[in-house]
């Protein structure tokens, strides 16, 4: 106990002072973002975009799709370009035609070598020239730039809106017609695009040869090459890695570890008595079901519009299901259901542990599931209705999609999700607190489960610190902390320790082992993941040592997803414990998956991305989509899955599992994802990179390469996965379709009997 003490200490120090230089850097990131001009205006006077156009023309992309709909800074969607790279290249190739026909009366083309090399030496004294006054708050340019501008803003306008002579690119972008109908949001919409380019360009006040976004992204007409601050720090965090690994390995091969307890000759959880409030969880775990086929639908959808842009087989799908609603569908349904699996897990565990169903229980689980069903259906259909319309930003921010990866629902939505998880919270500690205030062995695990339980419901009051006119760097930081630190940690967190938990219910392992073992994997990812959050924003108008500190922790973040081939092994061994924990087995083996899909798709893939100047070259391309995939699925997924289906257990009579369904669910998702990723999408973003190192971001994000015939029929090597993929997810509906028509429910007074808790009358 003297050493679980120490632990937890240790836990809330690096806690306070991870998030205390969280805090800092965040107030650093405010003071040095790429400054947002009045205007910008031409040396002969002339107003190019006005005061307060650049603020509404970011408003006005978010509006229109945003970050489902291509990306600025490297962040958001893949067919479409990252409308910073692709501005600074349009307007850097504008402005040399402009001064070569100007200057030598012919195209660039045709000049010698000599001629080439001036203008481009030029040139990228033009582009990285900061001309902005912050006496006036005015970007000056000069007129021959002016033109460039004006030509690269009536492509964007052009495109945008419903001139026939941009169908094909919008359909190469997989964009819709008039994606922007309101003329004032589309005439903005330049500026932010010029703003965003003009600060990846233009070089940072007394740093020459450094952007406001760290010379991201990679173009070779505006002198964009990586500093060797990003050379540096990449091989450092490499350094550490491979130093902390080494350190890992060591200390493990220290530990004696005990050995599993002898298990039961019976299922401890077999006589479980099963409250009033927990048979209110099983309806929860049929929607999370029905949120996952949804969102495989929404996903094969996504992933056809990279071939045929607008059609789904020749379907004018686009026209009520456009790439901008089927992508965020897709990425908000994924976290819409991976969440309800936990915590409607949450609420079946409570009265478990505690032997106690407060009153009125039932009552809020069942309130509490009806609001989510209101927000998760009312912020789809307003965000659908939204972008089908062509409501406005304003509409957007407020009800519609605001246009933000993995947190798109309007904010009315995101107030009413956050007083669902106070709620929850709420729910949960009620039941939980007689075992939090009753010592005994598993006391510790209890804790974690509410402090992070806890955490979940806080911490997603970071989806409400932005507003409409919030600079674009600071809403990419608050954003990461409701994605990263949300998603990647408290929920994960949250899962790990009530895995723990139920396997010492099980009696498959020590209490005393678990709770130290908890508070010290806390402690190790948290010591990394924290401030690892910081590598999301290398490149999004940050200080320059947001780079060291983001390179060196996220490489931290790694190293305990190292030890998990062991702690799978030991996992698998345990299904074969007692003949009764057959039962489990499927369950486990999730668990086991979990374990697996760590190592490789936050592990693997995701350092393969993370180091600084891989992160540099391949921010925004298809192997992020790779990490993306197997670490959001392979890791949360199958853990929503494994704790759905151990919940599902306890509340279905025995003689109702219909258990041949699951070893073809189990196999078919795990196998259909990892054809997905290492046939399709690990392929296309090695292609991309090459592309990016070679060419430039630009080059790499653009029509020629996304719609090459190499990355259209990687595109069609995803259908193998796909199908197989998608047959575990029929596997999955069928299993849950079997057993909502058995209707096998166990029965039960309001009362929870577990072994190792006292139970009490509700």
């Amino acid at each position: 106990m003297h050493a679980t003490r120490k632990l937890w200490t240790w836990l809330a120090i690096i806690c306070a002072m991870s998030f205390a230089v969280l805090g800092w850097v965040g107030s650093e990131i405010y003071l040095a973002a790429p400054p947002i001009p009045q205007q910008i205006i031409s040396t002969d006077g002339r107003v190019l975009f006005g005061p307060g156009q650049v603020l509404r023309g970011q408003q006005a992309w978010l509006g229109a799709g945003g970050q489902q709909l291509g990306t600025v800074w490297g962040h958001g969607s893949y067919l479409a370009p990252d409308w910073s790279a692709d501005w600074l290249h349009r307007e850097a190739e504008a402005l040399r035609e402009i001064w070569a026909r100007r200057d030598h009366g012919r195209p660039y083309a045709t000049l010698n070598r000599e001629q080439q090399a001036a203008l481009d030496a030029r040139l990228r004294q033009e582009l990285r020239g900061n001309t902005y006054d912050p006496a006036s708050g005015a970007i000056v340019v000069t007129p021959e730039r002016a033109e460039a501008i004006d030509q690269v803003a009536r492509h964007y306008m052009g495109l945008f809106s419903t001139e026939p002579g941009y169908d094909a690119l919008r359909s190469q972008y997989a964009m819709r017609a008039n994606a922007l109908p309101d003329v004032a949001e589309r005439s903005a919409l330049p500026a932010f695009f010029f703003w965003s380019a003009w600060s990846a360009a233009a070089d940072r006040p007394g740093h020459e040869g450094l952007s406001y976004t760290s010379n991201w992204p990679h173009e070779p007409l505006a002198g964009n090459t990586p500093g060797a601050n990003i050379g540096i720090w990449s091989i450092a965090s490499v350094i550490l890695l491979l130093g902390a690994i080494a350190a890992m390995v060591f200390a493990h091969g220290r530990i004696r570890e005990s050995a599993d307890p002898a298990p039961a000759k019976a299922d401890p959880l077999l006589n479980l008595k099963v409250t009033p409030s927990m048979r209110a969880t099983r309806k929860y775990f049929f929607v999370v079901v029905a949120l996952i086929l949804a969102q495989v639908g929404m996903g094969v959808v996504t992933a056809h519009y990279a071939v045929e842009g607008q059609s789904f087989f020749g379907i004018p799908l686009a026209d009520v299901l456009p790439f901008v609603v089927s992508r965020t569908i897709h990425t908000q349904f994924a976290v819409l259901w991976i969440a309800t699996a936990w915590l409607a897990t949450g609420l079946y565990i409570a009265p478990a542990i505690s032997g106690h169903e407060p009153k009125y229980q039932k009552l809020g689980v069942n309130l509490l599931f009806y609001a989510l069903l209101f927000i998760v259906a009312g912020s789809t259909a307003c965000g659908w209705l939204g972008t089908l319309q062509g409501k406005g930003s304003a509409f957007a921010f407020w009800l519609g999609n605001q246009g933000l990866e993995f947190t798109s629902m309007g904010r009315v939505w995101q107030m009413l999700l956050f007083v669902g998880l106070l709620f929850w919270v709420t729910l949960l500690g009620r039941a939980l607190w007689p075992a939090l205030r009753r010592p005994h062995e598993t006391r510790g695990l209890i804790v974690m489960v509410f402090l992070s339980a806890l955490c979940i419901g806080g911490f997603y009051a970071t989806s409400l610190t932005w507003d409409r006119g919030t600079h674009y760097s600071m809403i990419e930081y608050w954003r990461w902390w409701l994605v990263h630190l949300w998603v990647e940690g408290f929920f994960e967190v949250f899962a790990t320790a009530v895995i723990a938990l139920l396997f010492t219910r099980l009696g498959l392992i020590h209490a005393a082992s678990a709770n130290s073992a908890i508070v010290l994997e806390t402690i190790v990812f948290l010591f990394g993941g924290i401030l690892g959050t910081l590598h999301h924003l290398y490149f999004t108008g940050t200080p320059t040592f947001v780079i060291a500190i983001g390179a060196l922790f996220s490489a931290l973040e790694v190293v305990p997803l190292t030890m998990l081939g062991i702690e799978a092994w030991h996992t698998y061994k345990r299904t074969s414990a007692a003949p009764w924990v057959a039962a489990y087995r499927w369950p486990i083996l999730c668990f086991v998956a979990v374990a697996f899909w760590n190592t490789v798709g936050a592990g693997l893939l995701g350092f393969s991305i993370n180091t600084p100047l891989a992160l540099y070259y391949m921010q925004g391309l298809n192997m992020t989509a790779a990490h993306g995939h197997a670490a959001l699925f392979g890791v949360y997924g199958m853990l929503g899955i494994g704790l759905m289906l151990f919940c599902l257990r306890g509340l279905s009579a025995r003689h109702s599992w219909p258990e041949r369904l699951l070893a073809p669910m189990f196999w078919c998702l795990n196998g259909g994802l990892a054809m997905m990723v290492f046939m399709s999408l690990v392929p296309a973003g090695i292609y991309q990179a090459w592309a990016s190192v070679s060419s430039g971001m630009w080059y790499a994000r653009s029509a020629d390469v996304v719609h090459s015939s190499t990355m259209e029929t990687l595109v069609w090597l995803r259908v193998p996965g796909d199908i197989v993929f998608a047959a575990g997810t029929l596997f999955l509906a069928l299993f849950a379709w079997r057993l909502l028509r058995a209707g096998g429910q166990r029965p039960g007074p309001a009362t929870a009997t577990v072994p190792g808790a006292t139970g009490q009358r509700a």
